[in-house]
């Protein structure tokens, strides 16, 4: 086996959901050539890695996550990331949904508004482990010991590095205009204008459009679609729809399409996302089916 059949062989991922957890997604993996195109969440990221070191690109620019270090991405952020160092990164990440942050930081802090980040990374090592602890006590099947420790961590970045989120304000002429286009885009989903299309039913220019969907989402609007595709496939594949059917009803032209951009955007193939959301766990973390 040559050297890149062989560090391909090394990468490993698992994105799964506790059922005792919810609102909580959780991904362990290592990489080596995968790398994450730009995209967002629709809710938190935070970032724990373990070995290696993972380059994560954000609006204003690139950070390095070292161990130690606990990267923090604030809903609807684009961001991409890739192996910082030719042996990868292996980490632990967990995907809260925004209502999740948002009731510890009622419950635990003085913040008022949305909560968030203002910092992306920061060095926080017992952080770092708690986060790790959340994913072994998870995969061990102790829901208690896992929501109590992620709510530890949560509370502790909050009090740390957390504060109000100021209110989203008009950055540009054609918000309007790019807010309605996104509107348009989740509505045909399966048979989206072109670009010229979209912006000659908003009475505008295709360059104007496209400025002012990057300047309002941080995404071309074609690059934003595939990410909303995705999304949309998740529910769907969470529902127990096979992919083959998912990749029709998002949009895409075939199941090869689907799990190329699936895969990369989530870290796993459709198929094992769909796998891990169908298993249920005993206590004892064992599957029950």
């Amino acid at each position: 086996m040559d050297k890149v059949a062989a560090d391909e062989a090394e990468e490993w991922a698992r994105h799964w959901q506790h059922a005792e957890l919810p609102g909580l997604d959780l991904l362990r993996a290592r990489y080596v050539r995968h790398a994450f195109p730009r995209h967002s969440h629709e809710g938190f990221v935070f970032g724990a890695v373990r070995g290696g070191i993972e380059d994560v690109v954000l609006p204003g620019g690139t950070i390095r996550a070292l161990p130690g270090t606990v990267v923090m991405i604030n809903p609807e952020v684009p961001h991409a990331a890739h192996a910082g160092t030719p042996e990868g990164w292996t980490y632990a990440t967990l995907y809260p949904s925004t209502r999740l942050i948002t009731d510890i930081a009622a419950e635990t802090t003085t913040l008022r508004g949305t909560p968030g980040f203002a910092e992306t990374i920061v060095e926080d090592p017992d952080t770092a482990l708690l986060i790790q602890e959340v994913h072994r006590a998870a995969e061990h099947g102790n829901a208690l010991a896992a929501d109590t420790v992620f709510r530890t961590a949560v509370a502790r970045l909050l009090r740390r590095h957390g504060h109000a989120l100021p209110p989203r304000t008009p950055r540009s002429a054609g918000t309007t205009a790019a807010t309605t286009a996104r509107l348009l885009l989740e509505q045909r989903l399966t048979a989206p204008p072109s670009l010229e299309q979209l912006a000659t039913e908003l009475g505008t220019s295709p360059f104007a459009l496209l400025r002012a969907f990057k300047a309002e989402y941080g995404l071309p609007p074609h690059t934003w679609l595939t990410g909303e595709r995705v999304r949309r496939a998740r529910l769907l594949l969470d529902d127990g729809t096979t992919p083959a059917d998912t990749a029709l009803a998002v949009g895409f032209s075939d199941q090869p399409h689907l799990n190329r951009h699936f895969t990369r955007i989530v870290g796993v193939t459709p198929g094992a996302y769909r796998r891990e959301r169908a298993r249920t766990y005993k206590n004892d973390g064992t599957a029950l089916f």
